[in-house]
């Protein structure tokens, strides 16, 4: 008996070391830097498919068993190149979404224009730091104005901290805009404000197309299935850009929680769902909380891994070694007093909702789901192409992930008794 407990503690101990090691801030890292090297994260994209078929095969290699559900989104826009040229200086742009249907690719050169008669001109236009993630009533009525002036485009620059090309996320059911937008980041507003001043034109040149019912995937991945109530783990894979610290932490997290449970052995039944289609409407978890998601009623808790969980805050333009301050701990009153337990080493602002949660835990909420617990936040370089490996790091991966661990690990102890 005595040697069959010393091996029961030997495997025991040999899965709890596995666990530490895969919650390490270099192995995190590591994650962070694969999703990197996918390039470009866009619903439908060649980084999206990549993504996938990386985080499914990470999950099977732990033990879980894998499903693809497929995500067909009515339709997305893909750039090819897209540029915006002042007095033989060109700079990378982006269209806005959505770009009018037959203007998906064109090339236009015209003056540019802020006041007075604008009709047949690029009208310059400017959207202030917000703060958002989603294109909202604001927005939309500024670009309506400007477009109602009947410019032949609206050149947009969006306020942000890196002065770069800004993303809003919009809907399936948004309309084209009436004329092309393009946006081109803050950074080079002196290049365009010197046209403005001298009369110069300014030149486009996008060439892109629209996809039409564009398939992407959920990731599903189970393990435990029989030992009693759910816990649903969900991060989101896709984003504007390269999304590195928008995205990859809470994927790193996901993946070493995945870890963890899979070489414990924990005595539970846990759902892992990696979205797709964030960006574009929420596609991916929608479709999932329709159709494959456990009923409310069966479910324990709800954890999301959500935007920029662990990145580097700036200080008068300089990285600090510090965790940015806008980051939040978006929780059910439910689990007040075990976030406090878990995350008692993590700096991140309560969010404590009642009515409306933020991302895509809005959508879980608004669903029925009692307890849940996630964290989402913004970055610096939130949403423009900017957002690299340089805004995250293995000492600020770590503390989050293994707070989220003791957060799920204390949630399958307790059962329902976390969150009394």
């Amino acid at each position: 008996m005595r040697l069959i407990f010393i091996a029961t503690m030997a495997i025991l101990m040999v899965g709890q070391a596995l666990a530490k090691d895969v919650l390490s801030g270099a192995s995190l890292y590591e994650d962070v830097a694969r999703y990197a090297s996918f390039g470009l994260h866009r619903f439908g994209s060649a980084g999206d498919r990549a993504t996938a078929d990386w985080i499914a095969g990470e999950m099977k290699q732990a033990g879980f068993e894998i499903s693809f559900q497929p995500v067909v989104l009515g339709r997305q826009y893909v750039v090819e190149r897209a540029s915006a040229e002042a007095a033989g200086i060109s700079v990378e742009a982006t269209p806005f979404w959505w770009p009018p249907e037959d203007k998906a690719s064109f090339h236009l050169a015209a003056p540019l224009a802020r006041d007075g008669d604008v009709t047949g001109k690029i009208l310059l236009l400017d959207l202030p730091f917000d703060r958002g993630a989603y294109l909202g009533p604001t927005h939309r009525t500024a670009i309506a104005e400007a477009a109602a002036r009947k410019p032949a485009a609206i050149l947009l620059m969006i306020g942000n901290p890196a002065d770069d090309r800004f993303a809003y996320n919009v809907t399936q059911e948004d309309a084209p805009w009436p004329v092309p937008v393009i946006v081109v980041g803050a950074a080079s507003r002196a290049v365009f404000e010197r046209a403005l001043a001298s009369g110069a034109r300014v030149t486009f040149d996008v060439k892109g197309h629209y996809e039409r019912d564009v398939v992407g995937r959920d990731v599903i991945a189970e393990i435990g299935a029989g030992r009693g109530p759910v816990i649903v783990v969900s991060t989101p894979m896709t984003g504007w850009y390269s999304c590195v610290c928008e995205r990859g932490p809470g994927i790193a997290n996901f993946l070493a929680l995945a870890r963890t449970v899979a070489a414990e052995k924990w005595p539970a039944h846990l759902v892992f769902i990696a979205t797709a289609g964030h960006e574009i409407g929420h596609g991916g978890m929608e479709l999932f909380l329709k159709h494959g998601a456990p009923a409310p009623k069966d479910t324990l808790a709800w954890i999301h891994f959500g935007s920029s969980n662990a990145c580097y805050a700036f200080a008068e333009g300089a990285r600090t070694d510090r965790p940015e301050q806008e980051r939040y701990l978006v929780l059910s009153k439910s689990a007040v007093a075990l976030t406090d337990e878990a995350f008692a080493n993590v700096e991140a602002k309560r969010l404590v909702t009642e009515k409306q949660a933020v991302g895509e835990l809005r959508d879980v909420h608004a669903a029925g789901y009692a307890n849940f617990l996630g964290m989402a936040g913004r970055h610096r370089t939130f949403h423009t192409p900017s957002d690299d490996l340089a805004a995250t790091g293995p000492e600020i991966l770590e503390p989050v992930a293994r707070a989220f661990v003791d957060a799920v690990r204390k949630i399958v102890e307790r059962g329902n008794a976390a969150f009394r």
